[in-house]
């Protein structure tokens, strides 16, 4: 009998039964640094690619972006080995706080809500496994190990546990239990292929079968997988110091992880009046009191998507699919046959084949190619009456807001290393430098008039992107104060514009 209650205790697994968020993403992404070979480097470039989405916003993904998603379920009790139903909740928790489709997003404060954005990413089960056949998405894994820890010994069936599938072609999600009370864990972009993805303990997995409270929503897999798109802890990993980054512009700084569910607002770091978004995914408070991500997250989500997660998931329409079925077989029958009679088939014959003579003036023979000396020094005061042009105005009032051209806050605090010319992470190829790009050789040996081995003159956006590596070398320095950053502002507002071909 004492065998059996022994052996009962056993297969029950860890006695201990989470009552506070833990994630190990942190640790791992250390490990990594350590012992990893070019994950250091990988993570440099990711960082580059991501300030410069903030500071840029790319134009990589448009529409929505479909994600298979392979869960590998690795049990040693029945408990443990969770229902198809259960894996499929957690695939729709998923999509739908992504998607910012879930209900309890009406419960964002007001000062937080406008920030609440759509990332525009969805998942879905896997079809066909890496041999092209048919799958459910699913894997079942019996194994003798009693509970996981953060080293990844779950992601091979050498260590009890799975292999991954190919991370270009899925998002592998490992289920299994957890030792020390860990929800999950998972893997920043720029890691190892073999375990690349994300871990969840069994219990806090989907929102039925064994789920339990307080984690019993789905939440853990929406915060495990936004590090998996390199999101980081909404206070940045620095204890309560008040001095960390989570290199996202509009999270407030914030001093440590919040717990349970706690009421708005919550001030710390001087953040106030609003205090922390701790209803952030990013957070570590209970499943019901995380619900949103906000827009500067979303951008860094995209900047994934268009780096190192630039081979993962397939364009889909954001909107709802309209069913074949409702669509018209046939085209109406009262559509008329044939082109209406008054269609006009020629051009009209008393239309003037030529422009009249006094719309048309010639360019004066003596073309000036100074500018005359005569010419008024001030604008002509009837200019000044043009609504668009007030002489004097600063162009701070027609910027976007403030927050879409800070760089985010505190990026220099970690260290960056520049990508080399030919990184493919460069724009243009490579041929151009990021523009906070030092590594390479200064702008001062950049031939006259051209980029780096060019002889052909810049293009404006070239000549904007020139200056605005300057201002970013000097904000790096620590020598742009409160004009220099506002000069920084119009200068990249000025760039996006001539971007966007005004």
């Amino acid at each position: 009998m004492a065998k059996k209650i022994a052996r009962a205790k056993e297969d029950a697994g860890p006695p201990d039964r989470p009552v506070v968020r833990t994630c190990g993403t942190q640790q791992v992404h250390e490990r990594l640094l350590r012992s990893a070979p070019g994950y250091m480097e990988a993570r440099d470039a990711a960082e580059n690619h991501a300030l410069r989405a903030a500071m840029f916003p790319i134009t990589g993904r448009t529409g929505c972006t479909m994600i298979p998603v392979v869960v590998h379920v690795v049990y040693k009790t029945a408990a443990q080995n969770i229902s198809d139903a259960q894996v499929k909740s957690q695939i729709e928790v998923l999509t739908t706080d992504f998607r910012k489709k879930n209900a309890d997003v009406s419960t964002i404060p007001g000062a937080f809500a406008p920030l609440a954005t759509d990332s525009r990413i969805a998942f879905e089960l896997a079809k066909t496994d890496p041999a092209g056949n048919p799958t459910t998405g699913i894997t079942r894994t019996a194994t003798a190990v009693v509970a996981f820890t953060d080293n990844d010994a779950v992601k091979s069936a050498a260590t009890g546990g799975h292999d991954a599938w190919p991370r270009d072609k899925y998002l592998n999600i490992w289920v299994c239990q957890l030792s020390g009370g860990l929800l999950g864990y998972a893997q920043f972009p720029g890691g190892p292929a073999a375990t690349d993805g994300v871990v969840i303990r069994n219990t806090a997995f989907g929102n039925t079968g064994t789920a339990a409270a307080p984690f019993n929503l789905g939440r853990t897999a929406t915060h495990e997988v936004g590090h998996w798109l390199d999101l980081r802890h909404i206070w940045g990993d620095d204890g309560t110091g008040c001095a960390g980054s989570d290199f996202v512009a509009d999270t407030p700084n914030q001093a440590g992880a919040n717990t349970g569910v706690p009421a708005f607002p919550h001030v710390s770091c001087g953040n106030g009046p609003n205090g922390d978004m701790f209803m952030n995914y990013m957070d570590y408070v209970d499943d019901a009191a995380m619900v949103m991500f906000s827009a500067g997250q979303v951008t860094r989500m995209q900047a994934a998507l268009d780096g190192l997660r630039s081979a993962i998931g397939a364009p889909t329409p954001c909107g709802t699919k309209i069913p074949v079925k409702e669509l018209p077989k046939d085209l109406p029958k009262d559509r008329p046959k044939d082109n209406p009679k008054e269609f006009v088939k020629e051009r009209p014959k008393d239309l003037p084949k030529e422009l009249p003579k006094d719309l048309v003036k010639d360019h004066p023979k003596d073309l000036v190619k100074e500018r005359p000396k005569e010419w008024a020094k001030e604008l002509p005061k009837d200019l000044a009456k043009d609504p668009g042009f007030e002489p004097g105005k600063s162009l701070a009032a027609d910027l976007p807001p403030k927050s879409v051209m800070d760089p985010p806050k505190s990026f220099m605090e970690y260290p960056i290393e520049f990508p080399q010319l030919g990184d493919p992470m460069l724009p243009h190829g490579g041929t151009v430098p990021f523009v906070l790009g030092t590594g390479v050789p200064g702008m001062q040996g950049m031939p006259a008039g051209g980029g780096y081995g060019r002889t052909e003159p810049l293009t404006i956006a070239e000549e904007y992107a020139r200056l605005l590596e300057q201002y970013a070398r000097l904000y790096a320095a620590g020598m742009l104060d409160a004009t220099g950053m506002a000069a920084w502002q119009e200068l990249a507002a000025a760039y996006q514009r001539v971007m966007a071909g005004g």
